[in-house]
């Protein structure tokens, strides 16, 4: 584990262009720039003074660390959907196959957004074992002690931790591209943190100033995962007949996408599928007395739009000042630059129509990573994604916040729930030649167990539904109670998505077991052996253990 004295023994290495030249440096001061450095009570801060214009094209620290063979190395995926999970030391990353890692950025899948969710356009995957690397904030985990190595501002740009395990050794590096360094700027703040596992949490969130805006599970119905876009109104009011009907109170109905036009057009209401409007909504939803809440992909905007139609200029451009497809989903989609004035005016007046006019309580937030995909306006990745979700809580207010597909950190402590894993499927089978947020409920399942420490700090997570019906469903009825238990031990938003009149009495059982108020802790979870997990938990006050192949959704015990 961490020594003391490995924190002072750390090297420096900065490539970076200046006056037309390409330079690599290994010490903190040249011709070009001086770095400054401060490292002291287990934290390490770095920032730059340039003696002339520089750009950065790589940044690292490297400092020894001792793997040992039982050691647990947990590294968290870019977003929200990202896989992220524990590695044995001799381990490898394998999420994102050869094949996949070439289609997305090699072939003509590059320009039509299929990569853009993830990182792969620019990092670099491991191809070895005994390598590996996660955004923002990583451990070592030995029994249930961990060597907690945490960035503390990602405003100057991402830092990526990689573990390299047979060189004995720890990186620190930056995502600084897009960034020309003119005066003094931070480069590096970052913590490193030996206790056992929730007192490193705590104390990583409390030396970044990050609290948690909720301090309440909520349960819920989302339309999403039963009839994706083709909702309407008369499916929404059905469903929320039958589930106001329940002996366990619901906290809140979520619309999901399709009440809309186009992506990008949120005020303009598909009057066909809602006649009535999306007002009448929320009014029915708080009649019934559950919160109304709605999805948005605020920055996103397809062609067929108004808004793409309308303002092409204010969306996201390449170098060559073309628009620049930030994902694949309704056929490609566009993102809009949030430094534009006209773009902030327009998302403060779709908020304020959305949950002042329309009455919504909670805004599910969608594919939010879109604003950052490229560097622009001299700003990093990490800074453009932190002042936007800065213009979103702005936005918002004190409303309730549900963020999904977004870069982690930069949320932190600004939405009141968030997604930490990828959208379970209809079944439950490995996901295969897929990019690393594709839709796969075993991937859903394990960000559920290795993201559980962001709960009740960064924010109350999102494991994603559970579903419990037996139409439009892949799964047996005892994989279908798996979710719902994982869930309703990690998580702290638990929705379902089913019509609620067909459940048989086996299913309300579940449901009501799922959704009633518990008091719990988690006292271990990880690996045992290959592809299975299991929890030791104390619930209300009783000890359980819940083991399970997370490849198969088969459970032991």
């Amino acid at each position: 584990m961490m020594k003391e004295r490995n924190l002072m023994n750390i090297s420096f290495k900065l490539k970076y262009e200046a006056e037309g030249k390409q330079f690599t440096a290994h010490s903190v001061y040249t011709e070009h720039f001086t770095l400054n450095v401060k490292n002291a009570d287990r934290k390490l801060n770095v920032s730059i003074n340039p003696k002339t214009e520089i750009k950065i094209t790589e940044f690292s620290v490297k400092y020894p660390y001792h793997f040992k063979a039982d050691n647990r190395i947990f590294v968290n995926g870019y977003q929200s959907w990202t896989d992220s999970l524990e590695y044995e030391p001799d381990g490898q990353m394998q999420e994102l196959s050869k094949l996949t890692e070439f289609l997305v950025t090699k072939s003509p899948l590059k320009h039509i957004g299929f990569s853009k969710s993830g990182d792969s356009l620019f990092h670099k995957f491991p191809r070895q074992s005994g390598i590996f690397y996660g955004w923002s904030y990583a451990y070592v985990r030995n029994g249930n002690k961990v060597d907690l190595f945490g960035s503390l501002n990602e405003r100057c740009g991402y830092t990526i931790i990689t573990f390299d395990v047979k060189k004995d050794c720890i990186f620190i590096s930056k995502d600084l591209e897009g960034v020309t360094y003119s005066n003094e700027a931070e480069l590096l703040s970052f913590t490193f943190i030996s206790d056992e596992y929730d007192k490193a949490f705590d104390l990583y969130f409390e030396q970044m100033g990050v609290e948690c805006r909720e301090n309440k599970s909520r349960t819920g119905y989302t339309t999403w995962y039963n009839y994706y876009g083709n909702v309407n109104e008369k499916v929404v009011l059905r469903d929320l007949n039958s589930i106001s009907k329940l002996d366990t109170k619901i906290d809140c109905f979520q619309i999901d996408d399709g009440y809309q036009n186009a992506i990008g057009d949120w005020l303009d209401t598909d009057k066909k599928k809602f006649p009535r409007g999306m007002k009448s909504l929320a009014d029915n939803i708080h009649k019934n007395g559950m919160l109304a809440g709605l999805w948005l992909a605020p920055f996103a905007g397809t062609i067929s739009s108004k808004l793409y139609k309308e303002h092409k200029d204010w969306f996201i451009k390449d170098e060559n000042g073309k628009p620049y497809k930030t994902g694949h989903n309704w056929g490609g989609f566009y993102s809009l630059d949030i430094y534009n004035p006209d773009v902030r005016a327009y998302l403060k007046k779709v908020f304020d129509v959305v949950l002042n006019d329309w009455g919504y309580d909670l805004v599910k937030l969608d594919f939010l990573y879109g604003a950052c995909v490229l560097p622009m306006h001299n700003k990093s990745r990490g800074e453009i994604m932190c002042d936007a979700m800065d213009l979103l809580r702005e936005c918002c207010g004190d409303k309730l916040i549900l963020g999904c597909g977004v870069p982690l950190m930069p949320a932190f402590g600004k939405v009141d729930y968030c997604r930490i894993g990828s959208d379970i499927s209809l079944g439950w089978n490995p996901r295969k030649h897929a990019i690393r947020e594709e839709v796969s409920t075993p991937h859903a399942v394990c960000n559920t167990i290795f993201r559980r420490h962001l709960d009740g700090r960064a924010w109350m997570n999102d494991p994603d539904v559970f579903l419990l019906r037996d139409k439009n469903i892949k799964t047996d009825f005892e994989q279908r109670k798996l979710l719902a238990k994982i869930n309703s031990v990690f998580g702290s938003l638990l929705f379902i998505s089913d019509n609620i009149d067909e459940y048989n009495n086996a299913q309300l059982k579940v449901l009501n077991e799922t959704f009633a108020p518990k008091d719990i802790k988690i006292n271990r979870a990880g690996f045992i052996q290959n592809d299975i997990i299991e929890a030791e938990y104390t619930e209300n006050g009783i000890d359980y253990k819940l083991k399970f192949n997370v490849q198969t959704g088969e459970l032991y015990s």
